[in-house]
């Protein structure tokens, strides 16, 4: 009987062990996945609310007048907008009046002229903001390597994959913010601190929310009282990460008002006519025998 206790003893010890080294394994497997990850964005971005969301969504005209100030007073530093015409900003409540003050703060280099030489002008609203660098090889320059994206299509060029089931969802839901929810997590995602262990290139920034590892070359590139709003909104990062990422999703897409418009007319076209196309075959074939 004691060699039977002991042998469970025994066996109970081993268990033990072998239940700890386990726990202690998946621990540190935990911290070295935290430390190194193996996919991209860290932390998925965060699904915000918008007004131009889902299949009746509308575009906010005093959010995206706040974002394009945003975006004239920070991020036109770096970040082109060169598919992006003046005269489009009408969409946003701006009257031709304005946009013609606005185009004409901006120098244009045009030509040739006459003579074959190249010249600066003021803007006009049919030209498209100007890019901060004369080409890629000195915006890469003067942002120590790594070239700012153009910010026409931004909104509808970056996005998290979302898995199943969410993606087929989606489709019913009409989602199509991930762009903006992207921009939002990344630009108010610079505050935290990175896992132990992990390493951060020099020179760069962590971000969890970055698509394309854990840290990025551009800076921190909004903070409170930053931009001053002339309506009273909030003047914080939340507030001004908001809104330029809904002036972004306006930049990319800004007939997504008529496309929805249009596509729920589509709709109701399709109904109507199923409809009809039912009500005749009931009628041609009422008398026929079956």
């Amino acid at each position: 009987m004691k060699k039977i206790l002991t042998s469970l003893a025994l066996i109970g010890l081993v268990a033990a062990g072998t239940g700890a080294a386990g726990t202690w394994a998946i621990a540190a497997e935990e911290a070295h996945n935290a430390a190194a990850p193996t996919h991209f964005p860290i932390d998925e971005p965060k699904e915000m609310s918008w007004s131009f969301s889902g299949p009746f969504g509308t575009y906010d005209k005093g959010q995206l007048q706040r974002g394009l100030k945003v975006y004239k007073e920070v991020c036109s530093a770096c970040h082109s907008m060169n598919l992006v015409a003046f005269r489009t900003l009408s969409d946003l409540g701006y009257s031709d009046a304005q946009i013609k003050s606005l185009a004409a703060t901006y120098t244009i280099h045009d030509g040739p002229n006459d003579a074959g030489d190249m010249f600066d002008r003021p803007g006009k609203p049919s030209d498209h903001f100007p890019a901060p660098f004369a080409n890629e090889e000195a915006a890469a320059a003067s942002n120590g390597g790594a070239a700012p994206p153009d910010m026409s299509l931004l909104a509808k060029a970056r996005g998290v994959e979302r898995g199943f089931p969410r993606f087929v969802f989606d489709i019913f839901t009409q989602y199509a913010q991930g762009g903006p929810d992207y921009i939002h997590s990344l630009l108010t995602g610079y505050d935290q601190t990175p896992p132990a262990g992990m390493v951060i290139p020099e020179g760069t920034h962590y971000n969890p929310y970055f698509l394309s590892g854990v840290s990025l070359k551009m800076p921190k590139p909004l903070s409170d009282g930053q931009v001053t709003y002339d309506d009273g909104s909030p003047q914080t990062v939340d507030q001004y990460a908001r809104d330029v990422s809904a002036f972004l999703m306006f930049a990319a897409e800004p007939h997504l008002e008529d496309r929805k418009k249009t596509g729920f007319r589509v709709m109701v076209f399709l109904l109507l006519l199923g409809a009809l196309v039912y009500m005749t075959k009931r009628r041609v074939w009422a008398d026929v025998a079956h």
